[in-house]
């Protein structure tokens, strides 16, 4: 068995983390810390755990582990890391945005770099809106048809982390909707990064407009852009690129995101419009944007099967 430590796993990427390790049959987890927490049993912030474990968090984190998950806020993982020593043996999953650009860190998107993933010890987790939009846009990329991109998106309120903020309050995300950082995301960067490990080349711009949804879960992300294909030779090089990634499926039929909400799955669907390609895509930012990605990657670096413990069903309804 896997031997897993969980460092922050009071919010929500660490509950949706411990929800699916409990299940998985070739982990278990040793600890999970929390010094906000400390003592409580695991279900006391995590309400749906209660039946499924009673473990409690722990104040201090040990290094007797195999894999070391890193669910802190952004900018604590490399504090963590500079402040604490941990073993060579012990693989690293960093949930947060501190070493999505480090070159010496593995970028774990499967879709993109799972064979480095594989022989990796140190893997940065992508975040939710980068990985939607890299898997609604990597094979454009992959060859070479990547130009300017215009990019919509939309995430639920979870994304924005546990601790609430004026606009994640219900009484003002209900019935709402808002955009924000707009041209501006933070996950730009790793967006622009990772395609251009196919399409070095590209110096066009990503245009990207995220707005804020009026639900919890979920993110959906329509990108458009020129392309000289037809619509039946683009969803051929999808479905192409994407045959071998268990995870990712090209659907003929429109999106929602309850089809992908509770699952680490991401739907991507394909339309032509006045020689403009538009592609959806649909995650759930929770499981294949965070935690469940981070279990897909931890299955890779241990050999095992990447559908591990993931084979989840979304409710859509």
């Amino acid at each position: 068995m896997i031997k897993v430590g969980i460092i922050g796993g009071a919010g929500y990427t660490g509950g949706e983390l411990i929800r699916l390790l409990v299940n998985h049959p070739e982990a278990e987890i040793s600890f999970v810390q929390s010094r906000s927490q400390a003592g409580k049993k695991l279900y006391s912030s995590h309400s749906d755990l209660l039946g499924e474990t009673e473990l409690a968090f722990v104040p201090e984190w040990h290094g007797d582990v195999d894999v070391l998950f890193l669910c802190m806020g952004h900018g604590d993982s490399k504090k963590f890391m500079e402040s604490n020593e941990v073993n060579a043996s012990v693989k690293i999953i960093d949930l947060a945005h501190d070493y999505r650009l480090d070159d010496s860190k593995v970028y774990g998107l499967p879709e993109l770099n799972r064979e480095a993933t594989k022989s990796a010890n140190f893997v940065a987790n992508p975040g939710c809106f980068a990985t939607a939009i890299e898997l609604a846009l990597l094979p454009l990329a992959h060859n070479g048809m990547l130009k300017e991109v215009h990019v919509s998106g939309t995430t639920g309120s979870t994304g924005a982390g546990v601790m609430p903020s004026e606009s994640t309050h219900f009484s003002w995300r209900n019935n709402n909707i808002s955009t924000y950082k707009e041209f501006q995301h933070q996950h730009l960067a790793e967006i622009r990064k990772s395609l251009m490990q196919y399409q070095p080349w590209y110096e066009n711009n990503i245009n990207f407009v995220p707005y804020r949804g009026n639900f919890t879960r979920g993110i959906l992300v329509s990108a458009y852009q020129y392309c000289e294909w037809p619509l039946e030779e683009a969803i051929r090089v999808y479905k192409e690129y994407y045959e071998d990634h268990p995870f990712t499926w090209v659907t003929d039929s429109p999106l929602d995101v309850k089809q992908v909400v509770n699952t680490n799955k991401c739907f991507i669907h394909l339309q032509m419009h006045n020689g403009y390609l538009m592609v959806q895509s649909a995650i759930d930012n929770l499981l294949k944007g965070a935690s469940g990605q981070a279990v897909q990657n931890m299955n890779l670096m241990f050999g095992l099967d990447e559908t591990t413990g993931l084979k989840l069903k979304g409710s859509a309804f």
